[in-house]
């Protein structure tokens, strides 16, 4: 099998680093990355350096380029960016993909198949999410700081079963790799906590105790998850009937200092994914007549601050990976 990982920051760096260790020399499958710049550089170099919680280890792949044309065709290209490079991304990696090629997505948000397939020629599209926080420490590093770096994946529509060999393949990296039988679940799960997470601390610039300790930040944490709750319902995804409660405790559960990933962001002033997030449930919302009056005033406000230098920079479509 030939496996392409678009982009190597701190996603496809670690689950990039696992499969390409795993198969190095390419006797079994071809890992290869795309990359850029000196990331790119050092990892031809000198390998991948990963760090992780519970190992470090020097991933060397099959090839590592910044030009898709040296790949050919991929049998699983597994694009690991921000939400506002992927259009970028698919247009860079056209010649990767093929009628038999299976495309995995591992974003935050949930409609990456639908920019995928607007933007990519007809494949076998999945989507997918990991919960792992993870980073580029500098050119040719990658650390993983936390999270329990599960990955669950399978295909838009259609049977799971001809994705088997891809977890197999996942698994035997050492990935903690699960082909679902409902991906939409696994990813709105996600979702639900993730974005009303990511505005509500990025509005009120509080970490994530304090926005479930705060009067008035806390019901509007909530609020937009039973906003989200109730989009998907109308978009026909099927979520357990006390995710709010689920979500709400997952937060509970972090370190009362957690800052959510979209709120450094926002304090460092670079591109946040609020299109990813917040612009994704208010379009899709109005679009469905649901109500999403909370969304759209923490969308509206973060955007009013875009110019200030504490503000959130709205996401524009990137470059190639």
């Amino acid at each position: 099998m030939k496996i392409v990982f678009v982009g190597l920051g701190g996603v496809g760096g670690y689950y990039g680093g696992k499969a390409a260790r795993a198969f190095e020399g390419g006797s079994e499958h071809r890992v290869m990355f795309l990359a850029r710049g000196e990331h790119l550089r050092t990892i031809s170099e000198k390998g991948l350096k990963v760090y992780a919680q519970d190992e470090e280890f020097v991933a060397r792949p099959f090839l590592a380029t910044d030009d898709p044309g040296e790949m050919g065709t991929a049998d699983l290209v597994v694009f690991a960016v921000k939400g506002y490079d992927l259009r970028a991304a698919a247009r860079a990696a056209l010649s990767l993909v093929g009628p038999e090629t299976a495309v995995l997505p591992l974003l935050n948000g949930v409609n990456s198949p639908d920019i995928l397939a607007e933007t990519l020629p007809s494949c076998r599209l999945l989507n997918g999410c990991v919960y792992i926080s993870a980073r580029i420490e500098g050119p040719g590093i990658v650390r993983q700081t936390g999270g329990s770096r599960k990955l669950f994946f399978g295909p838009v529509s259609g049977s799971r079963e001809m994705f088997l060999p891809v977890e197999e393949m996942l698994r035997k990296s050492g990935i903690d790799a699960s082909l679902v039988e409902d991906v939409n679940e696994a990813v709105w799960t996600k979702f639900i906590f993730m974005a009303p997470f990511a505005g509500v601390t990025s509005l009120f610039g509080r970490t994530f105790g304090e926005v479930l300790a705060g009067q008035d930040s806390q019901p509007m944490l909530e609020g937009m998850m039973r906003e989200i709750r109730e989009l998907a319902v109308l978009k026909g995804v099927t979520l357990p009937s006390d995710i709010v409660e689920l979500s709400l405790a997952k937060g509970v559960a972090f370190p009362p200092d957690t800052k959510s990933s979209m709120q450094l962001d926002c304090e460092k002033g670079r591109r946040t994914e609020i299109e990813t997030f917040l612009g994704f449930v208010v379009r899709e919302g109005e679009r469905l007549g649901a109500d999403v009056h909370l969304t759209r005033g923490v969308y509206d406000a973060l955007r009013m601050r875009s110019d200030h230098p504490c503000g959130c920079v709205p996401e524009q479509e990137g470059q190639r990976p």
